[in-house]
């Protein structure tokens, strides 16, 4: 079975959900038959420059702002996440782009992770060539290959653009977004709960 996973590193949901469905997947029956892919998405591909993170959600949401990242901060650490609320905002089409190169080097889940810790539980700042070039290799993508990814401004850049326009396709106007097989689609950062039911059902269908 096939799990794809459109998703974007600066999305918290997309965080937690991660976290979330690793763990259905790992109490799941059939998990050594299960294949998930990261698809790119970006939730604010027109963003130019860098910012503190509390300062865009001040503009966005006001006063709820703090205790919306007081919320995330703690379903963080019922997951066993760190979360800090100091970290920065910015344009993630560069980390994408090595993320398809990741996927063809066979360490996408270990960028994934590594793009994750980095921005949510450390704070690092990846919107920077030196941060995520560090980051990329310290997963395990060749460091040569990752630098002549991000000198190129065009490379990947349509393979971003293709699995984005698939998630609207798709009917996905958020993310996380979960297909299963191309059957079944879970938005959002569901319960583990949720998850293993989603991963029972897609399977069911897949056996009939």
């Amino acid at each position: 079975m096939h799990v794809e996973i459109w998703s974007d590193i600066i999305c918290p949901w997309c965080y937690l959900g991660k976290a979330r469905f690793e763990a259905a997947l790992g109490s799941f029956e059939h998990r050594d038959e299960v294949t998930v892919t990261f698809r790119s998405f970006e939730l604010d591909p027109s963003r130019e420059g860098v910012e503190p993170l509390q300062r865009m959600l001040a503009a966005r949401y006001g006063p709820d702002a703090v205790q919306m990242e007081e919320r995330m901060t703690g379903l963080a650490a019922a997951e066993g996440l760190g979360y800090r609320v100091d970290r920065e905002v910015g344009n993630t089409f560069d980390a994408h782009r090595l993320l398809h190169l990741a996927r063809e080097q066979g360490v996408e889940n270990e960028l994934v992770n590594a793009l994750f810790t980095a921005n949510f539980a450390e704070a690092r700042p990846l919107f920077t060539g030196g941060t995520l070039l560090e980051v990329a290799a310290g997963a395990g993508l060749d460091r040569a290959a990752a630098e002549r990814v991000l000198a190129d401004p065009a490379a990947y850049a349509d393979a971003v653009r293709e699995e984005e326009q698939e998630a609207a396709r798709l009917g996905a106007t958020g993310v996380p977004f979960f297909v299963l097989d191309r059957r079944l689609g879970v938005a959002g950062g569901q319960s583990v709960e949720v998850f293993a039911r989603a991963l029972e059902q897609a399977w069911g269908q897949r056996a009939a």
